[in-house]
C-alpha cells in the first residue's frame, strides 16, 4: 500500500505542469485603483510567482502585511491619504449644488486640476526621495525582478520601470494624459470621442466641434498639470532628449481594465489586451441574516445602493430624500450608509457599513444597482447583468454612467438637482421598464462571452512578458518620431516640392519651345 501510494504521488508530480515563479515588482495606485490591482496580485500569487509591493507611508487601503505578498514601504507621501480625498469629494458635491451655470463648471475643473497638480506634485517629491536613496534602488536591483506591474494613472511605477531596466506591464483605463487609448492609440477626432465629453462615436458638426474643444482642453490640462512636474524630472534622470511621456509608451503590455461592451469602436494596438470585468465573480451565499432579509422581499426583490470607496455618506438633506423615495416603494432596500440615520427612512431599508457587493449584484432577487459610477462597480453590474441608477459624483463617474445610459441600461441623475420626487421617478422607470434590464442582460452576455477567462488573459500576458524579457514585437516606437515624421508632413513637402519642380520644369520647356517657334516664325517673315 505504502508503495502504491508513492507511485501515486509520483504520476501526480509527473503529470502537472511546472511552474517558474517569477518576481514581480507593484508599484499601485490607492483607493479603488488598489482593489482591481489586488486582483492581479492575489492570481500571480496563486500561481507562484513572488510579489513585492511598493507603498507610501499613508497609503489607504494597500496594507503592509499580506499572505499575497511583500512590501516595501516607503517613508513618504504620495498625497492619496484618506482624509484628504474624503473632504475633496465633499467639497466637489458641494460646488457641484451651487449649480450649473458655467462659472460652477469652471470652478470644478479647476479645482479638479489643483487637486491633479498637487497629488503629482507629491507623486515627483517621492520618486525622488527613491531615486536618492542608494541603498533602497541598490537593494531593487539586487532584487532581480522579471518585471514592473503598475497603475499608469500616476508616474511613479513607470519612471521606476525604466529606471530598473525592466519589462513594464500596466494596469491601465488612465494615464497622466487622461485615458489610456489617447496615449498610445491612433485617435481620430472625428469619431472617437474625448474622455468626458459625454459624446458617442456618432457626431454631429457641434459635437465633432464640441470634442475638438475637449481635446484642446486636455492639452490644457498637460500643460498646466503634469509638464510641469514630470518634465523636469524626467530631463534631470533620464536625459534632455526623453521625453516622459514615452516612458508611458514604451511599455510591453497594456492591460485595459474595459473593451467594447464599454468602449465606442475605435482604433486599437497589437500590445492592447482588454481584460473588461477581470475583478467579476460568481457571487457567493450572503450571510444568514442578509439573506432573509432579500427573501422578504418576495416577487418585489431588493435594491443595492453604495457610492463607492471616496463617499460613505452625502449631505443630510440629500440623505432624507433618498430615504423618503426608497421608503415609498415595495421593493426592500440594502444601502451602504456611514452618515447619520435619516428620519425619512422605511421600514424596507436596511443599513450597512459595509456590503457584499458581488454577492448582492449576483443574487437573483437584485432589481436595481444605484451606484456613483466607479469603473468596478459598473463592470460587476454589467457582470451580473443588473440595470443602473446613477448618481455620478466626480473624475469618470460621469463619463461612465453616460456610456451606460447610451446603451440603455442606466438612468442618471445629476446630484445638483436631486430631490424625493425625480429620484423616486428614476428608480421606478429602471424597475418597471423591462428595456432596462433586456438590454443589461445582452449586454452581460456580450461580456461573458468570450474564449477565455479576462484574467486567465491577463495572467497569459503578464507571463509571457516573463517568458521573453519583454514584447518589443508588439509595441510601435512610433512615440520617437516627430510631430513632422509622424504626421508625414516631410513627405508631403518632399512630394508637393517634387510636383512644384516638375511642373516649374514643364512650364520653362514649354515657354522655351514656344519661344524658339516664335523666333523662327518671325526670321521666316523677315
Amino acid at each position: 500500500m505504502y508503495r502504491l501510494i508513492l507511485v501515486g504521488l509520483a504520476v501526480l508530480l509527473c503529470s502537472s505542469p511546472l511552474t517558474n515563479g517569477g518576481k514581480v515588482l507593484v508599484f499601485p495606485f490607492d483607493g479603488s485603483h488598489w482593489l482591481n490591482m489586488k486582483v492581479l496580485v492575489e492570481e500571480l500569487h496563486s500561481r507562484g510567482h513572488e510579489i513585492t509591493v511598493m507603498r507610501p507611508s499613508d497609503s489607504w487601503y494597500i496594507k503592509p502585511e499580506s499572505h499575497y505578498y511583500k512590501s516595501i514601504t516607503i517613508n513618504s507621501s504620495a498625497g492619496f491619504a484618506e482624509e484628504r480625498f474624503g473632504s475633496f469629494a465633499i467639497t466637489l458635491m458641494n460646488m457641484q449644488r451651487e449649480g450649473a451655470s458655467l462659472w460652477t463648471r469652471l470652478s470644478l475643473e479647476f479645482e479638479v486640476l489643483i487637486q491633479f497638480y498637487q497629488l503629482h506634485e507629491q507623486v515627483i517629491k517621492m520618486m525622488q526621495e527613491i531615486f536618492e536613496n542608494k541603498k533602497l534602488m541598490q537593494s531593487l536591483h539586487d532584487a532581480k525582478y522579471d518585471l514592473v506591474l503598475t497603475d499608469p494613472v500616476i508616474g511613479a511605477g513607470v519612471l521606476l520601470g525604466h529606471r530598473l531596466g525592466l519589462p513594464l506591464v500596466l494596469n491601465v483605463r488612465w494615464t497622466v494624459h487622461g485615458e489610456g487609448h489617447h496615449t498610445i492609440a491612433p485617435s481620430p477626432l472625428a469619431y472617437v470621442p474625448i474622455a468626458m465629453s459625454q459624446l458617442t462615436d456618432k457626431m454631429t458638426f457641434v459635437q465633432r466641434v464640441k470634442n475638438v474643444l475637449c481635446y484642446v482642453f486636455t492639452l490644457f490640462q498637460i500643460w498646466y498639470v503634469t509638464d510641469p512636474n514630470y518634465k523636469p524630472f524626467v530631463h534631470h534622470y533620464f536625459g534632455n532628449n526623453v521625453h516622459y511621456i514615452e516612458l508611458f509608451q514604451a511599455a510591453d503590455i497594456w492591460l485595459m481594465r474595459n473593451d467594447f461592451t464599454f468602449e465606442f469602436p475605435r482604433p486599437t494596438m497589437p500590445n492592447i489586451i482588454y481584460m473588461s470585468g477581470f475583478q467579476c465573480k460568481p457571487s457567493k451565499p450572503l450571510s444568514k441574516e442578509l439573506e432573509d432579509f432579500v427573501q422578504s422581499s418576495g416577487e418585489h426583490g431588493v435594491i443595492i445602493m453604495t457610492l463607492g470607496t471616496l463617499v460613505a455618506k452625502l449631505p443630510e438633506d440629500i440623505t432624507e430624500d433618498i430615504a423618503a423615495a426608497f421608503a415609498q416603494l415595495p421593493q426592500k432596500v440594502i444601502w451602504r450608509h456611514k452618515g447619520k440615520r435619516p428620519s425619512t427612512l422605511g421600514n424596507n431599508t436596511l443599513l450597512l457599513d459595509w456590503l457584499p457587493q458581488n454577492d448582492l449584484l449576483g443574487h437573483p432577487k437584485t432589481r436595481v444597482f444605484v451606484a456613483h459610477g466607479g469603473t468596478n462597480g459598473i463592470q460587476e453590474a454589467i457582470y451580473h447583468g443588473v440595470p443602473l441608477v446613477g448618481l455620478p459624483l466626480m473624475f469618470d463617474q460621469h463619463e461612465n454612467f453616460f456610456r451606460m445610459k447610451a446603451r440603455g441600461v442606466a438612468k442618471n441623475l445629476d446630484i445638483a438637482t436631486l430631490n424625493k420626487d425625480n429620484f423616486l421617478e428614476a428608480l421606478k422607470e429602471v424597475l418597471y421598464d423591462p428595456s432596462y434590464r433586456e438590454k443589461m442582460k445582452a449586454l452581460s452576455n456580450l461580456q461573458r462571452d468570450q474564449p477565455m477567462k479576462p484574467l486567465d488573459r491577463a495572467m497569459f500576458w503578464i507571463e509571457f512578458v516573463m517568458r521573453h524579457k519583454g514584447a518589443a514585437h508588439l509595441r510601435t516606437e512610433s512615440y520617437k518620431m516627430s510631430t513632422i515624421q509622424f504626421y508625414s508632413i516631410d513627405v508631403v513637402v518632399f512630394l508637393l516640392a517634387g510636383i512644384l519642380l516638375v511642373f516649374t520644369v514643364f512650364v520653362s520647356a514649354v515657354k522655351f519651345y514656344l519661344g524658339k517657334v516664335f523666333s523662327k516664325n518671325k526670321v521666316k517673315k523677315e
